[in-house]
């Protein structure tokens, strides 16, 4: 992989962590119209590397949030800070269950099914569309909130659903305020990635022989930089009730892999 691909991989990855576009479904969608050779494979180390600086990415732009929630935590008293991290871990079940028992399943679905990537994609600008209707709140995330958007995340586990899309509206249609939504979501996946790279790490599968340090570099900073400007710009999106953009953009891309699927 050179240099040039491995920046057009690390931004792609960084933006599409965070817009609600899903990043799996454009993967998909490139492939059946470019053919899977048009698109390198990317490796196991190169996709950890990339997941590594969003996953950076959302700890600098959360940074003091982060800091006082492990503060507030440390103290072992049931306070809000500590409750906060115990909805992020209740959040985090389905997805994991679903990681770890039904992987193989899912995975058959990331085989050029161009069909089911184009009625996800059109889910996820309906999700969008209903989300960007909620009225303003100042509520919270509850426990019971959390597990249901823990719900959310792992169905976004679904080529064309996105991730944040799904997370998002998800709480907002719970009653949640639209920023504390957000700031849900994004911190809601960072031990998720941080547990995927650790497991991927343990597995033995990453090969650091022969690999392209300045690719991997490259890759890095890309994904780094532009899941930061994402991440803040998405903030600013859901609290601006600027979601639909996104939904009009899926629902033409949508029925787009849909007529593709049908009469190719």
């Amino acid at each position: 992989m050179n240099v040039i691909d491995s920046a057009i991989l690390g931004i792609i990855q960084g933006l599409t962590e965070f817009l609600p576009v899903s990043s799996s479904g454009h993967l998909e969608l490139g492939k059946a119209i470019l053919g899977d050779q048009s698109i390198p494979e990317e490796s196991l180390l190169f996709t950890v590397v990339l997941h590594f600086a969003t996953a950076l990415s959302t700890m600098v732009v959360f940074r003091k949030d982060i800091y006082l929630l492990i503060k507030g935590a440390l103290k072992f008293e049931w306070n809000d800070d500590l409750q906060f991290v115990a909805k992020i871990a209740l959040s985090m079940i389905p997805a994991v269950i679903v990681g770890l028992f039904f992987e193989e399943q899912l995975e058959a679905l990331f085989n050029g099914n161009i069909l089911l990537v184009g009625c996800m994609l059109i889910v996820t600008a309906a999700l969008l569309i209903l989300a960007d209707k909620a009225k303003d709140t100042n509520k919270s995330v509850s426990f019971k909130d959390a597990l249901i958007i823990g719900v959310s995340q792992a169905i976004a586990m679904l080529p064309g659903i996105s991730r944040s899309g799904a997370t998002i509206s998800t709480s907002v249609l719970l009653g949640n305020d639209k920023t504390k939504a957000a700031r849900f979501s994004f911190l809601m996946v960072v031990p998720l990635i941080f547990g995927k790279i650790a497991k991927d790490l343990f597995s033995g599968n990453l090969n650091f022989e022969g690999s392209n340090t300045m690719a991997l570099s490259v890759g890095f900073i890309a994904a780094f930089v532009s899941g930061l400007v994402a991440c803040t710009w998405m903030i600013s999106l859901v609290r601006k009730s600027k979601l639909s953009y996104f939904a009009y953009y899926c629902l033409i891309v949508g029925c787009i892999a849909i007529a593709f699927a049908i009469f190719s």
